[in-house]
């Protein structure tokens, strides 16, 4: 049996941990409803759904693992509906911590988000802040928190609550950042971008995740990195790494914030009420209980890592307009109606 099970194994960050944990000469197995992009004789991979009990046995057989890390979820993308969004990321963490406990598994390191809240702070968030979603994805995040803490008796969870985690192959939403960018084209902004919005480079995470599975007892901790700069600043970092002639335009917050909301009522834009409530606020976790319990700090800061991800999305372009049946994360999300926004810049 594999010393790690990860659930989302295929997906974009779920991939990057198995292969961290071969890397480390570590069995990992790894179950998703995608199949890997990884071959190794050291990892067992099941394409399977966790809500299925069976793919679940065929993930655990042998002995007990070290620990699993349950990255599986369902993104609130396309056509999604807020019901296959209950069922995948709430029943399906459910089955896999009823599992777990009949397994006699010890630890779980669960990925939660910052979606835990549909408002801005003017004050680093800390571990003690009531969650308040807004919507779907961040409601079912937040339930799939409270189903693993009722298996409290059974093991323990470390929940780590992420911010936008970024690294090379990082696409989705940024990708029409970076296509305005490779284009040259004006990069909107609503308001000023002075709002400081945190992201966390994915290999950082993982190193977090990878000392959360060692930690005794059950922990909550808020992730992401320092130095947070603004928007505007971040974004501005890019653009002139890349020595691309776009150009950051400030446009006035509330029409643009109500636009977004009617684009969305449309269903022409793919940003969703989390976004457009969000865009121009600020959110930075406070880092100081895992910095202390883990022994863990971040490595890169906002702008390098986007940066990072930016090369990647440039030296790739069109092999990444190409992809099909791959995870959302992994692919560029349509614009919608930004491509005429693009157009007009």
């Amino acid at each position: 049996m594999a010393d790690y099970l990860v659930t989302g194994g295929s997906g974009f960050l779920g991939s990057l941990l198995v292969r961290k944990l071969l890397d480390g000469g570590h069995s990992v197995a790894s179950i998703d409803l995608l199949p890997s992009t990884i071959a190794h004789p050291r990892l067992t991979t099941v394409v399977g759904d966790i809500r299925e009990r069976t793919a679940l046995d065929t993930a655990f057989e042998g002995e007990t693992p070290l620990a699993v890390f349950h990255c599986a979820a369902l993104l609130a993308h396309g056509s999604i509906t807020e019901a296959e969004l209950m069922s995948h990321n709430v029943d399906g963490t459910e089955s896999l911590a009823g599992a777990c406990a009949e397994k006699g598994v010890r630890k779980i390191v669960f990925l939660s988000s910052n979606c835990l809240w549909s408002r801005g702070f003017d004050h680093p968030v800390d571990e003690s802040e009531p969650p308040a979603p807004c919507e779907p994805y961040g409601i079912t995040k937040l339930m799939g928190e409270q189903t693993l803490a009722r298996f409290g008796n059974a093991f323990d969870t470390v929940t780590i609550r992420c911010p936008t985690i970024i690294d090379e192959g990082r696409l989705g939403l940024l990708a029409i950042l970076f296509e305005f960018i490779a284009d040259g084209n004006r990069i909107p902004l609503v308001g000023k971008g002075d709002n400081r919005y945190q992201f966390i480079y994915a290999a950082d995470l993982i190193d977090a995740m990878l000392r959360a599975a060692h930690v005794e007892g059950s922990h909550l901790f808020g992730i992401g990195s320092d130095a947070v700069p603004s928007l505007a600043g971040a974004f501005q970092q890019v653009i002139d790494e890349a020595a691309s002639p776009s150009r950051l335009l400030a446009l006035p917050k509330v029409p643009m914030i109500a636009a977004m909301k009617v684009a969305h009522a449309l269903r022409i834009s793919p940003l969703g009420p989390y976004h457009y409530r969000m865009i121009a606020s600020s959110f930075v976790f406070d880092t100081t209980r895992i910095k202390h319990v883990l022994g863990w700090k971040p490595t890169l800061t906002n702008g390098e890592m986007l940066s990072k991800a930016y090369r990647y999305y440039h030296t790739n372009r069109a092999e990444i307009t190409a992809r099909k049946d791959v995870s959302a994360h992994r692919q560029a999300t349509r614009m919608g109606v930004i491509r005429l926004l693009k157009a007009l810049s």
